[in-house]
């Protein structure tokens, strides 16, 4: 089994990973990862998608029943009452299918993070992470440190959890800096000199020279 230290670690690194990119964009990535896998049409049937969804299979069977060639006003008509019937009704159904989505990939990731982390708090809560030296502390210090439930002396769980998120929150603003600070230094190399803007300078020396020759 991987060490308490580790696990607690991860899961503070993956809790800020997922909340630096935000529950949207984490939400879109998984509803592409899931179209490429599933069909979106196969959402629950409400009430409502079932009565567009009969009135798009009426309109298709009254469409099939009409011919195009002796009653064309009438099959055009029951055309655009079938596009547009099935064009409402997919948009209806993609856009509930993506709802239903959104709430189930919001439980699971926050059941992914916050909640595995507060199971990982009481799983291991009484556990010592690592134990301080003896004397080096005070008693309300070493309280601190054990709360709430590990060994008095020793670190607990949460705060270790604590440590490690900040620790993490510390270098991603470190790379964020460097990043901004690289990017503008891109930036200021990127502006070159225009070509040619010398030569003018050049060209009236030269004359100034020639002047004074003659």
């Amino acid at each position: 089994m991987p060490s308490p230290l580790l696990i607690a670690f991860t899961l503070q690194f993956l809790i800020l990973a997922i909340n630096t990119l935000g529950k949207q964009t984490f939400n879109d990535t998984l509803w592409r990862l899931y179209t490429l896998v599933f069909s979106t049409t196969s959402n629950p049937d409400t009430q409502d998608l079932s009565k567009q969804k009969r009135e798009v299979l009426r309109l298709q069977r009254e469409l099939n029943a009409t011919s195009a060639q002796d009653e064309f006003a009438k099959w055009a008509k029951l055309r655009r009452q079938h596009d547009k019937a099935k064009e409402k009704y997919e948009a209806q159904a993609q856009q509930s299918a993506r709802q239903t989505f959104d709430r189930i990939a919001s439980a699971l990731r926050f059941l992914g993070t916050q909640g595995l982390n507060f199971g990982c708090n009481f799983y291991f809560g009484k556990q010592a992470m690592f134990w301080l030296p003896s004397g080096w502390f005070p008693y309300p210090v070493e309280w601190v440190l054990s709360f709430p439930r590990a060994p008095l002396g020793a670190v607990s769980i949460n705060v270790w959890g604590i440590a490690c998120a900040s620790v993490i929150g510390l270098l991603k603003e470190g790379v964020v800096g460097v990043w901004g600070l690289r990017s503008a230094e891109g930036k200021q190399g990127a502006v070159k000199v225009p070509a040619g803007a010398g030569t003018g300078v050049k060209g009236e020396g030269e004359g100034m020279r020639e002047k004074k020759e003659l």
